[in-house]
């Protein structure tokens, strides 16, 4: 039986409308499935919290084999899950494999973390072992979009099980299969005990009502920097934490020394790959004065190389945009910075849903392409004179996600890069990179610092516990 066969998709009943899973490319009707409606938040929590702790108290051994499992399980369905991300989700094929492998290697490093120590032994004034303890918070929130939908829900989910948690995942309707009902097939099939895990795509009642659950200490959301506004607000009149990775519109800045026949490609991947709907895409180019023509020559060139089309059926560069609403703000976008100036040199156009890779000259602070965030194959690219320019140019974003520098000088780029606040910098590199074993997130609107790798996961999904222990019972004044 294939892992995501349609008679196991939803093992228990959601009282929300039917929803028709559609690929972009196409318009067909990939499945149905029930979406959730904030009344069924209640019972999924319910049924999270009635099994947590024996989770919690289950050996690591337990909790890491299982998690090592579902890793080797996302690598045996490979074929089966890569057809899902391509079709549901608008993927190429490269990174729909992309996901796959990091979806993998998050359950492993996630195994990792069941073994590590849960604490330290801390010095007294009294005669008494004193030491801090890492607990499990409980039940954690998640809440995933639809751009990358299997490693943006995995990275929370993974780590969370492993350090004895329960969760309840809320993805993206448009990619219900590929963020949500995926990861529960793959580890119900890796042994993970009935209940720790519920998903429940649904729409923002359905959310608002997993931040609003008391059960729900902690709530891992990535999604838009307006959406994420609204979930921290309403988490912190819940005394709840919310660990937040927004939306960003992140700089590659090019110094006078690089080489333009390596960068190209680095740009036009950090503005072009998965159609530019990627919370780390490049969007905005600033280049040297000296290189400024010939790179916007360039990358015009690069983009009206590349190949637009439907991924599942042919070997495309980019695939579709997610559906008619992201298209109408991107080509917005695009249309309102031509009417203000800009220069539009490729792409621009679209057919269906499959937009164009664009690339726009002559930019400035109001160009709405350069200033927002535009989650679409576009490149707005600026000239700059001097480093001080530059790095008060990328600096000059109410976003702090990625910050990428082209320069044969790594030294002057690390000095660069002290100047412009962002959560992740790649010297020599474009801004969208991942890997499990990294911290990832943002500063200012682009979300609450890095929650994800390593230590990021432990300050993220446990709380520490401060105990101590006397051989007597303690004696005072009165």
């Amino acid at each position: 039986m294939p892992m995501l066969d349609r008679a196991t998709w939803q093992p228990r009943p959601l009282s929300g409308s039917a929803y028709t899973v559609t690929e972009p490319a196409t318009g067909e009707a990939l499945g149905t499935v029930a979406l959730a409606a904030a009344e069924d938040v209640g019972p999924a929590v319910e049924a999270a919290v009635a099994v947590q702790r024996e989770w919690a108290r289950a050996p690591h051994l337990v909790r890491a084999a299982v998690l090592r499992r579902a890793g080797d399980l996302f690598t045996e369905h490979a074929e089966e899950l890569r057809a899902w991300l391509v079709r549901e989700s608008g993927s190429v094929a490269g990174k729909a494999d992309f996901e796959l492998h990091v979806a993998a290697q998050e359950c492993y490093e996630a195994a990792a973390l069941a073994s590590r120590p849960a604490g330290h032994v801390l010095p007294s004034e009294a005669p008494r072992l004193s030491y801090t303890r890492r607990v499990p918070v409980g039940v954690v929130g998640v809440i995933a979009p639809f751009n990358f939908p299997l490693i943006l829900s995995i990275r929370s989910v993974a780590p969370a099980l492993a350090l004895g948690n329960a969760v309840v995942l809320k993805p993206d309707p448009r990619t219900a299969v590929c963020g949500g009902l995926s990861l529960a097939a793959v580890f119900a099939a890796a042994g993970l005990p009935d209940g720790l895990l519920h998903v429940l795509p649904g729409g923002p009642d359905t959310g608002a009502a997993l931040v609003a659950d008391p059960r729900v200490p902690v709530l891992s959301f990535t999604g838009s920097t307006t959406a994420g506004r609204a979930v921290g607000e309403a988490a912190g009149r819940h005394l709840k934490r919310a660990h937040l990775e927004l939306g960003g519109n992140s700089a590659l800045v090019v110094l006078e020394d690089a080489d333009l026949d390596a960068v190209v490609s680095t740009a036009a991947w950090g503005s072009f790959f998965h159609q530019g709907q990627i919370c780390m895409t490049t969007g905005r180019h600033l280049v040297h004065a000296s290189l400024y023509e010939e790179y916007v020559e360039r990358l015009a060139a690069k983009a009206d190389a590349l190949t637009v089309g439907d991924p599942h059926r042919d070997p495309v560069h980019l695939g579709p945009l997610i559906d008619e609403g992201q298209l109408a703000k991107v080509h917005a976008l695009v249309g309102s910075s031509a009417a203000a100036g800009a220069k539009l040199v490729a792409g621009g156009t679209h057919e269906r849903l499959f937009y164009r890779p664009t690339v726009l000259a002559g930019v400035d602070d109001d160009t709405p392409a350069y200033a927002e965030e535009v989650f679409g194959p576009v490149a707005p690219v600026r000239a700059f004179r001097t480093p001080e320019e530059a790095a008060a140019l990328a600096a000059r974003s109410g976003y702090g996600l990625a910050l990428g520098i082209v320069t044969r000088d790594t030294a002057r780029a690390l000095d660069l890069a002290e100047r412009v606040p962002t959560g992740i910098v790649h010297i020599n590199d474009q801004t969208v990179n991942d890997e499990p074993v990294a911290p990832f997130g943002g500063v200012a609107a682009s979300g609450t610092g890095a929650r994800f790798g390593g230590e990021a996961n432990l300050e993220a999904f446990t709380d520490v516990r401060w105990t101590t222990v006397r051989g007597d019972v303690a004696t005072y004044p009165f």
